[in-house]
């Protein structure tokens, strides 16, 4: 131990209102972008959206999805951190933007 305290853990956003655009333009917004994607069983990933991830959208048509400097949160706590992350796209309920676009 060094007695440094551990980093705040930070509580993922609720889901944007639904507002007017295509999904498309929406991926297209959040490359680069903290993301935050929620899975079907209740579990958030909050990461960066990685750049490949429109080629991977075009090649699969599963929307699976890469992150980079991910964190995995189960009822708001930080559970894990992952460098990379590739999230299967039929395990995603939503993906909502973590910051402004």
């Amino acid at each position: 131990m060094d007695g440094t305290p551990p980093p705040p853990e930070a509580t993922p956003p609720p889901p944007p209102p639904v507002t007017s655009g295509s999904p498309t333009e929406f991926l297209k917004n959040v490359v680069g972008k903290r993301v935050v994607v929620r899975l079907t069983s209740g579990v958030d990933y909050l990461g960066m959206f990685f750049s490949r991830l429109r080629v991977l959208s075009c090649l699969d048509g599963y929307m699976n999805i890469a992150l980079e400097q991910t964190e995995e949160h189960v009822n708001g706590t930080v559970t894990n951190r992952y460098g990379d992350a590739f999230i299967r796209g039929n395990n995603v309920l939503y993906i909502s933007a973590a910051e402004p676009l």
